[in-house]
């Protein structure tokens, strides 16, 4: 077996992660599990033909046993009992340290959707969070000193890594570029497992993007072998899956089940759902068409039985359930924008708090208090909610196909935010950032992912624009795209190479004929 090459430069210190242990670690997850990630993938767009043809999804005839029989998940590992309020961000120095010391009772430390996958992003992540179980993280800027806070009140460490569909061109075996995914997990679990438990807690990850329970199989596979490779005991690792898809909605028991060892739950991953909805059913004409995407709230009827139903799924096997992002962004300068942030999120975490979620995410330091307020107001000195079964759920296929129901018009100002924010985002995403500040929400690839596909399903269904009565077209969203860019231009930091690349690419993810399945493959592939 050849050895793992790499081709991208060697920055300072890149060479305390890139060891020869730990790419011969990451050469033996890929020579097991290469050839299994790329026949999931296979059979990814195996189901995708069939919806496109006329399918359906529904819950699985063949692991009918799975929902019926008895069993339960592992119980709460150290670190995860308490999960009322969660923190996400990309793994830059910065945000590691201000997530750590947030308040919040998990730092989602991502290397997925909020993280622009460059070689340095991708390297130095992992850097940063040795560092910082290690007590050595510091940061400079702007004339402001960051350090992390000398009690032991930090958030847990919970990596995201990338999803299977993903690869790390840098880091190649025999010619062929690693999984992303196995990049991600397996540099973290082999630098920082035993770091995280002699800390008493453990290397706990998030499953972005997963499918199938044959997905999540893949998964729990992946976290014995990397246990018996370093001796570490089996179980020591949890995983969170996110049920972001549109398919894995109707398997949420197989996933919870096939991870049952090593499962710490689900989160309701709300914009992925959406992008998901709107890309595997966007050959079908109007029965699966969302109105613009600020008018889809957590109330629509298929997104309300997607999110009883989790709960429900979880609690009935002893896992957390965890709610999802709060996009809004606090404003420091403008008290009118902050109140109008705040109440929305209050809102939305007292929903979810209601509904039975044992926590749930923000995306902002300020935000924290917030979240954490509303769940001890319904949890008290409890550290969860798992004893509340919601067996007054009952929610069918039917019901979590039923997106038609869901209010709301499609208008030009609509179109003109999703264009606006997809340029806006992918430039930033192709100069480095993942996370970005967007009109007071915290885009990232999942929020651009809607923006572009429901383009893309709008012209196809020749969506009549509701205060205009135009219909969507590419020659008006090309029009438009002009337009918005042309205001971009006017303002301070425009980048003319960034916003070229961003405009290049937003074209081809939301104006051709083909449907690009995930935005970010040609975006990494323009990336150096």
């Amino acid at each position: 077996m050849d050895g793992v090459e790499i081709s991208g430069p060697l920055q300072d210190r890149f060479d305390e992660i890139l060891t020869p242990e730990a790419l011969a670690f990451l050469a033996a997850l890929q020579h097991e599990f290469g050839a299994r990630r790329l026949e999931l993938m296979e059979a990814r767009q195996t189901r995708q033909a069939e919806l496109s043809a006329g399918g359906t999804l529904d819950f699985l005839p063949e692991t009918k046993h799975v929902r019926e029989s008895e069993w339960r998940v592992a119980p709460p590992a150290p670190g995860l009992v308490d999960r009322r309020v969660e923190i996400t961000g990309p793994v830059d120095r910065k945000m590691t340290i201000n997530a750590l010391n947030s308040g919040a009772k998990v730092w989602l430390a991502d290397f997925e959707d909020a993280n622009a996958p460059t070689w340095d992003n991708t390297v130095s992540g992992q850097l940063n969070l040795r560092d910082a179980l290690d007590r050595t993280i510091d940061f400079e800027a702007g004339g402001k000193s960051y350090a992390l806070r000398p009690d032991d009140e930090l958030a847990t460490v919970v990596v995201r890594p990338r999803g299977w569909h993903l690869e790390e061109k840098h880091l190649t075996l025999g010619g062929v570029p690693l999984s992303g995914s196995l990049v991600d997990f397996g540099l973290y679990f082999f630098h920082s497992a035993r770091r995280q438990i002699a800390k008493g807690k453990g290397p706990y990850f998030y499953l972005p993007k997963l499918e199938s329970h044959l997905e999540a199989r893949l998964w729990n596979d992946v976290f014995v072998k990397a246990q018996d490779l370093l001796g570490i005991p089996q179980g020591t690792i949890r995983a969170t899956v996110l049920i972001e898809t549109y398919p894995a909605a109707f398997e949420m028991e197989e996933i919870l089940y096939e991870l049952r060892d090593h499962s710490a739950g689900l989160n309701a991953g709300r914009w992925d759902y959406l992008f998901s909805v709107i890309k595997k059913f966007r050959t079908r004409g109007r029965e699966f068409l969302l109105p613009e995407r600020n008018a889809v709230t957590m109330t629509a009827p298929f997104m309300r039985a997607y999110t009883e139903l989790l709960v429900r799924t979880c609690h009935k096997r002893g896992a957390h359930a965890i709610g999802g992002m709060a996009a809004f962004i606090p404003s420091r300068r403008d008290p009118e924008v902050n109140k109008v942030a705040l109440e929305k999120v209050t809102a939305d975490k007292t929903r979810e708090s209601g509904d039975g979620f044992d926590g749930s995410w923000v995306a902002h330091p300020d935000l924290v208090p917030i979240c954490r307020d509303v769940f001890d107001g319904v949890l008290g000195d409890r550290p969860n909610q798992l004893d509340r079964l919601r067996e007054d759920v009952s929610v069918s296929a039917a019901e979590l196909l039923a997106v038609s129901k869901t209010p709301g018009d499609i208008t030009e100002t609509g179109l003109r935010n999703n264009v606006d924010v997809a340029l806006r985002y992918l430039a930033a995403w192709m100069g480095g950032l993942g996370a970005v500040a967007i009109h007071n929400l915290m885009e990232d690839a999942a929020t651009a992912e809607i923006s572009r596909s429901q383009i893309w399903q709008w012209i196809h269904n020749d969506i009549k624009l509701a205060d205009t009565g135009a219909v969507v077209t590419k020659e008006l969203v090309e029009r438009i795209i002009d337009e918005e860019l042309a205001k971009i231009k006017a303002e301070p930091g425009y980048d003319e190479t960034l916003y070229s690349q961003a405009t290049g690419l937003f074209k081809e993810v939301a104006l051709d004929d083909d449907f690009v399945e995930f935005l970010t493959l040609p975006a990494y592939a323009r990336m150096p």
